[in-house]
């Protein structure tokens, strides 16, 4: 099992909308993505990323790439002067646009969470991270992908629609394969422990079997360490214990599990390891801050609203 991909499927991580967006010579697009990740690749001119969580608008340059790793609305215009964008023409996102007058172009996707994810890896993306082109040139899957994707958002090829989507997934998970890769070292956290063999193959037990009664001295049977060396190492580069990690992949997948239609509660907790729905739904309400009933009656309200938004797809 691939860790990256699964939690994409855990998290139901689905892409909202995307294509080649132009911007409007005065004014901006709005990207409402409050629940959202996502990346915007600049072919030509200058973009500025417009938020009020940044302290200043982020310039990008042809080549750039700015991934959004935590859910905020924001603007993208060709300008940095925020109050002659905010007097401007604000467009929302919407797909298949073409330049609007301006000279700059812009590649969007977002990929949406329909509901807040337990899992640390997303804490631990940042707010905005961005590839300068002079970087891009020098990671192939990275430079190929927005080659093959610019050539195609483009052009009016048969099938384009299919491969600009499929071009943009591969962009966004190297993207952020890249921002594990450049994790600091020195900062605990799943992206630092994917960078340890022997803690990255714990994790991957973890994942492959979350229903599994472990103990601390299977798992290191399993990994091929002491029971001291694993619980210290695992403390030391994931900032947790093993069984702590756990109680979390339990807890994201049962999210999952839950919008599945034909579930019953019991069975939502026994296929992630639980012993009785009780003690499961104790530990799901500490963890998401709601009971599995609540969640699951949440996410029937958010299918409801899907159907109201652009087709979506899963991605991994």
């Amino acid at each position: 099992m691939d860790l990256l991909s699964e939690l994409f499927r855990e998290t139901g991580l689905r892409r909202r909308r995307l294509d080649l967006q132009g911007l409007p010579r005065d004014g901006a697009i709005r990207f409402p993505c409050d629940r959202s990740v996502g990346c915007h690749v600049v072919l030509s001119g200058t973009v500025y990323v417009h938020s009020s969580r940044l302290a200043q608008p982020l310039r990008l340059e042809a080549g750039d790439i700015a991934v959004m790793g935590r859910g905020c609305d924001h603007l993208l215009a060709s300008s940095a002067d925020a109050a002659m964008v905010a007097a401007g023409q604000i467009a929302m996102m919407h797909d298949g646009t073409t330049p609007t007058g301006g000279t700059e172009t812009v590649i969007s996707g977002a990929y949406q969470l329909w509901s807040a994810p337990v899992h640390p890896f997303f804490a631990e993306l940042p707010e905005w991270f961005v590839l300068r082109a002079s970087e891009t040139a020098q990671i192939a899957s990275i430079h190929h992908a927005v080659a093959l994707l610019s050539a195609e958002a483009a052009g009016d090829a048969l099938g384009r629609e299919t491969v600009v989507h499929g071009l943009l997934d591969v962009l966004f998970t190297c993207l952020l394969r890249e921002i594990v890769a450049r994790s600091d070292a020195r900062t605990p956290g799943w992206c630092h422990a994917m960078q340890d063999s022997a803690i990255r193959l714990a994790v991957q037990r973890l994942h492959d079997a979350c229903e599994k009664p472990w103990t601390l001295a299977l798992l290191a049977r399993e990994v091929g360490v002491s029971r001291s060396a694993l619980a210290a190492r695992f403390r030391t580069v994931m900032g947790d214990t093993p069984l702590a990690y756990l109680r979390t992949v339990r807890l994201q997948r049962a999210m999952r599990l839950l919008t599945e239609p034909g579930r019953t509660l019991e069975q939502v907790a026994t296929a992630v390891g639980y012993t009785d729905a009780f003690s499961f739904s104790k530990a799901f309400k500490r963890a998401v801050g709601m009971s599995p009933g609540e969640f699951r009656r949440r996410d029937a309200a958010d299918a409801l609203l899907a159907w109201r938004l652009p087709a979506e797809q899963a991605i991994g």
